[in-house]
């Protein structure tokens, strides 16, 4: 490694050994929470953010597309960057074709870095799945919708706009978003390390410390909790650090669900552990509630039907969405816990792919998106237990064979741990 290599893998290490990225995530108070509907809502706040930005902008995305909506972004880029703000851009190399005006980029001095340009590359099969942008340190943006057409889906026309939503945030949250991007930025430029080789070596005095730090965190959040205040906290997991963070966040979630469980993904494979809460939740006699997306991956169309037998059987009730595309990875648990974010519940999201969440506690938006949701599963088609039951011979043989080799190629691909 060049000596310029050396030193920007020390800077690494160093900011890797850090107390926020070794403590899963910490709630704040004092923040603002808007939570954006669909692309519409979504650019329209991020372009207005933009032209206001006097010294800085970064974005991470996994699709950036030149279309409508894309050329809006990219306007709003430019005329940044010949302003004198700094503007940096880190896209997926899968997720996002390699497009002209990356050129155009590259003359008006705005910064941009390709997190794992193949398939396979430096870091696994992983890709950056997450959707985040901060401006200026005032305002930060978190959820599931990539930079392309709402109405636009591989060369088809949705019949209405992607089922999908995002984040801005104002407050102290909004820092914890921006360090998020900072890891990912020097990361990419670390040489050719191995992955495994970027976890740092941590003494027992340093673990004691972090084991202490993370306590006074948990008092921390706590007292949040039991105060009744608004709180958010910043979710992020990718292979070096926070593995199951996300996941975490749904189990503790669940678990501790005393009346409603609402949940809408749409690629639904989640693991044993997030099964069994949901089943649990319903035994116990919380409504649980999933609206599940289809036509986004036909593998899993098939794979994911065969789940439903064990949570139908222990009352969870089941809803797929055809209205339109379902995008949003969003959930509501007691009306006063709720995520947003870039997190699918299957193996890609949960143990491979660099994914961010928001967690809003006692916030005013999680009414929104809780009404969002129920209008959701109403517009949804029900899954009917005795229907289920009654599917002919060779569905069902088609379900269990869809189901087993995703899980095989997803316990391939996780090196096993993908449960």
């Amino acid at each position: 490694m060049s000596v310029g290599g050396a030193r920007r893998f020390a800077r690494l290490r160093q900011s890797l050994l850090g107390r926020r990225y070794w403590q899963r995530y910490r709630f704040t108070s004092g923040n603002e929470v808007k939570l954006l509907r669909s692309g519409d809502e979504f650019f329209v706040a991020l372009v207005e953010r933009v032209d206001a930005a006097a010294r800085d902008v970064v974005l991470e995305t996994y699709i950036f597309c030149y279309d409508e909506a894309g050329q809006m972004v990219n306007a709003a880029l430019l005329r940044a960057a010949a302003r004198g703000v700094r503007v940096r851009v880190i896209t997926d190399g899968v997720g996002t074709a390699r497009l002209p005006m990356f050129d155009e980029w590259a003359g008006t001095g705005i910064e941009h870095r390709i997190y794992n340009p193949h398939i396979f590359g430096r870091f696994g099969f992983s890709r950056t799945h997450r959707k985040l942008a901060v401006i200026d340190d005032q305002f930060a943006y978190c959820g599931g919708i990539n930079i392309v057409d709402d109405y636009e889906n591989n060369g088809e026309t949705l019949p209405f706009r992607r089922w999908d939503f995002a984040v801005e945030l104002q407050g102290p949250v909004v820092n914890d978003v921006r360090q998020a991007f900072e890891v990912q930025w020097r990361r990419i430029r670390v040489g050719h390390r191995p992955i495994d080789q970027l976890e740092p070596d941590l003494t027992p005095k340093t673990t004691a410390s972090l084991g202490s730090l993370r306590r006074r965190r948990r008092r921390r959040n706590e007292e949040l909790w039991a105060g009744g205040e608004p709180c958010v906290a910043f979710v992020a997991r990718d292979n070096l650090i926070n593995r199951r963070a996300i996941e975490k966040a749904y189990l503790t979630a669940i678990g501790q669900a005393r009346s409603e469980v609402l949940l809408a993904n749409p690629y639904f494979m989640p693991g044993r552990k997030l099964r069994r809460a949901l089943v649990y939740a319903a035994r116990r006699g919380v409504l649980v509630k999933l609206i599940i997306g289809r036509k986004e991956f036909k593998a899993l169309d098939y794979a994911v039907p065969f789940l439903y037998r064990a949570l139908l059987r222990a009352g969870v009730q089941i809803a797929e969405y055809e209205k339109t595309l379902l995008h949003g990875k969003v959930a509501v648990v007691d009306s006063n816990w709720a995520t947003v974010g870039s997190s699918n519940l299957d193996a890609l999201s949960l143990m491979l792919n660099n994914e961010a969440n928001v967690v809003l506690v006692n916030d005013p938006s999680i009414d929104a998106l809780r009404e969002a949701l129920l209008a959701a599963f109403k517009d949804a088609r029900r899954i009917d237990q005795a229907h289920y039951d009654a599917r002919p011979a060779g569905e069902r043989l088609l379900n269990w064979l869809a189901y087993t080799t995703y899980r095989l190629a997803m316990k391939l691909l996780t090196v096993g741990g993908y449960d």
